[in-house]
């Protein structure tokens, strides 16, 4: 059975909705485990049956009117195993992406339990404002920065790899076994300085259920960077349609 579109109901348009009341935030200082677990839980992840699927795969450079200057299409397999096969599409650098777009999503679903990733880090409340309470992370992974709001983690500042990158949520999907960003920021700098590494990139992603009752799975991903030293703004969308689980 190929995807269905996603109800107008699941889509949220302000990262911090939730079908709850506003929560008190944590006051500063305090120990803030408890709500940035619930936010941390609150994230849709694939079930650990999943058992992978497949379809089409278009990704297309977009011009200044949002139309297409250059598609290229192809086909591909996401397995059980979270390994994504792109055939089709012969330009290495678009392979490259499409794939690594499928694999950025399918390694973000991985369910693991709150204790397995954060186990030996401690949490304190910092500052509240409009993006949502500070969590500042001491222990294994002292140095990276969360805030939440309304059990959405709605900003992220981690040290990955000699770098940083901090992503601000704006937007969520809800699909009523957790939420999935929907419109984000995302920045990579200097670990020491500050300094950017790259053009500040802005995503608009979609989320479809495979199939009635399957996972929810990308259909497509817009990514808008801006341009950084010799390096031009660029504009993308992945579009991954016809599509079906496996088995």
């Amino acid at each position: 059975m190929t995807a269905t579109p996603a109800s107008p109901a699941a889509i949220s348009t302000g990262a911090a909705a939730s079908a709850s009341s506003p929560q008190t935030p944590p006051a500063p200082g305090s120990d803030c485990r408890a709500a940035f677990r619930a936010a941390y839980e609150n994230r849709y992840t694939w079930d650990p049956a999943f058992g992978g699927y497949r379809g089409r795969c278009v990704w297309e450079q977009l011009g200044d009117a949002a139309e297409p200057s250059r598609r290229l299409e192809g086909t591909f397999v996401v397995g059980a195993d979270l390994k994504a096969q792109v055939d089709g599409i012969e330009d290495g650098e678009v392979h490259k992406a499409v794939a690594s777009q499928l694999w950025e999503v399918a390694i973000h679903r991985v369910r693991r339990s709150f204790e397995q990733t954060h186990g030996d880090n401690t949490f304190s409340a910092g500052d509240t404002d409009a993006v949502g309470t500070e969590v500042i992370v001491g222990g294994k992974n002292a140095g990276d920065r969360y805030r939440i709001k309304d059990d959405v983690v709605t900003m992220v500042h981690r040290h990955i790899h000699g770098t940083v990158v901090t992503i601000f949520t704006e937007s969520v999907t809800h699909t009523g076994a957790g939420y999935l960003s929907r419109s984000y920021t995302s920045q990579y700098a200097d670990p020491a300085s500050g300094a950017p590494r790259g053009g500040l990139s802005r995503f608009t992603d979609t989320f479809v259920p495979v199939s009635e009752g399957g996972p929810w799975v990308l259909s497509e991903r817009v990514v808008e960077t801006e341009a950084c030293g010799d390096t031009p703004a660029s504009r993308q969308r992945f579009r991954f349609e016809a599509l079906e689980p496996l088995g």
